[in-house]
């Protein structure tokens, strides 16, 4: 059974909204365990960005599954799905600017700008594929049955 379009366009808002708020949220954090895991060594910054990611996909998660998807139960199998569809965003971004900056370089004016288009154009595709991603595999519900209606309160406790 398909879902109601309607729903998808106030979904994919508050997807953007939890999503804008997480990575205000998430370079914050990576900010302050920066300041404080400095004299950890020159690659203390590698042990600040793995914990803010954890930390903030976690928070993310949280958010995508009480506020954007509103799905009840299932926490570390939607928890688990949700790191995983991370990943694959992940890799978007590392597989596509080797391949766009170049391109880039030889089209514009200004090349130096390369990398920073390439990256607001990749940022576009992740937020789109992760958006899908969670929805068809880390919130996804078990039945038409278990699906949320758009008026549903995200579920407490």
């Amino acid at each position: 059974m398909k879902q109601n379009p309607h729903k998808s366009l106030p979904q994919f808002v508050r997807y953007i909204l939890v999503g804008g708020f997480n990575s205000v949220f998430g370079y914050f954090l990576f900010a302050f365990l920066n300041w404080y895991f400095t004299g950890l060594g020159s690659y203390s910054y590698m042990y600040a960005a793995v914990l803010a990611n954890v930390v903030s996909i976690s928070v993310a998660f949280l958010g995508y599954k009480w506020f954007v998807f509103r799905t009840r139960g299932n926490y570390l199998i939607e928890w688990i799905r949700c790191f995983g569809v991370y990943g694959g965003s992940s890799l978007i971004g590392l597989v596509g600017l080797p391949i766009l900056v170049p391109i880039l370089r030889r089209s514009l004016q200004k090349p130096e700008d390369a990398p920073y288009i390439a990256a607001a154009i990749l940022t576009v595709l992740t937020v789109i594929f992760s958006f899908l991603g969670h929805k068809k595999f880390s919130f996804r519900p078990k039945s038409v049955e278990d699906a949320p209606d758009a008026n549903s309160e995200p579920p407490r406790g």
